[in-house]
């Protein structure tokens, strides 16, 4: 047929607009799926179900970048979602690194989501993210960290000194503090240098040591240290932020609190199947004592005292984000 009815028209018309409004984001994370890009997997799935596929997100493990550029990527609209940990690049995110000290007192991930997101909400942080064009959305909350190694267990003050660890920010900091040796290289290059003998240990949660290998080449753990863990947020572009619709930024908010609660349950399920999981791969349980423990906590006052001047000499309120970490976990751990 030549020519079309005028209703043919008009509703080719409307489903042109439609199609032209609708929202594709593209996400840059790394690795393979795993506990640790849970809730990503979930927001997408949330805003999509709830915009009626209006609004998509395409999630690319480490398509787009790698995950020490996630923010640069960010900052120049190469994408409107990224992760990425601030560990990785601490000049460019020295803020948020007040989460990364080491024996802060964190107990669990949902005291970790509380403390995460007091400091996003906070005006300095939201400053320094907008010069990279980047908006917090949500944090990845890990448990706190603990050692895998090869050869003897690493179990004492003593026996950390010469330790080559892969630990970043503040942990890297503390292990340092009692003769270790870290180095910051990245989850994905964990396996190789642990692999390669260029370091002895590894400072995961316990996805990571799951996803990335190192449990596998792995001759201990260390059930209990306990010193702290790193903080890995989401970001949004700000001006992909800024140019949704009402409706689907209200999507986006949102699904933020349904996706970390999603989060929470399926990384608690990992942790319940962890001890199978070591017996399956014939990794010792290696116990610090209690005064090992507080040794090592003697270390971490002076480098929260060191980060709060470093911040505050850089135009930071060092003092203030310190201080709310430390009153947020206190009503966290009240409630």
């Amino acid at each position: 047929m030549k020519y079309l009815t005028q209703a043919s028209v008009a509703a080719f018309t409307v489903a042109f607009a439609s199609e032209a409004m609708a929202v594709e984001w593209n996400v840059s994370v790394w690795g393979t799926r795993r506990a640790f890009t849970e809730h990503v997997e979930k927001l997408a799935e949330l805003v999509e179900e709830r915009s009626d596929g209006d609004f998509t997100m395409n999630i690319s493990y480490g398509g787009l970048s790698n995950n020490r550029e996630n923010l640069d990527g960010i900052s120049i609209g190469a994408f409107e979602m990224a992760q990425f940990c601030a560990g990785y690049h601490q000049d460019k995110n020295r803020a948020i690194t007040v989460l990364e000290l080491p024996f802060l007192g964190v107990e669990n991930l949902e005291q970790e989501v509380a403390v995460s997101h007091a400091v996003y909400d906070h005006p300095a942080v939201a400053d320094e993210m907008a010069q990279w064009n980047a908006k917090m959305l949500m944090t990845s909350p890990m448990p706190q960290y603990n050692l895998v190694g090869t050869g003897a267990p690493r179990d004492t003050i003593e026996s950390f000194d010469g330790m080559r660890v892969r630990a970043t920010g503040g942990l890297g900091e503390m292990f340092a503090a009692v003769g270790a040796v870290p180095t910051s290289v990245t989850s994905s290059e964990a396996y190789n240098a642990m692999e390669a003998g260029v370091v002895d240990s590894v400072a995961f949660a316990q996805h990571a040591h799951l996803s990335f290998g190192t449990l596998d080449i792995a001759d201990w753990w260390t059930e209990n240290l306990n010193p702290g863990t790193v903080n890995c947020p989401i970001v949004v572009n700000i001006d992909a932020y800024e140019s949704l619709s009402d409706e689907n930024r209200e999507i986006l908010e949102a699904a933020v609190d349904d996706s970390i609660e999603y989060y929470l349950e399926n990384y608690a399920e990992l942790l319940r199947d962890w001890d199978a999981t070591l017996e399956e791969k014939g990794v010792e349980k290696v116990r610090v004592s209690p005064e090992e423990i507080a040794e090592l906590r003697s270390q971490a006052q002076p480098i929260h005292d060191a980060w709060i001047a470093e911040a505050s000499a850089n135009g930071l309120p060092g003092q203030e984000l310190y201080d709310l970490v430390e009153s947020t976990l206190a009503e966290a751990k009240s409630e």
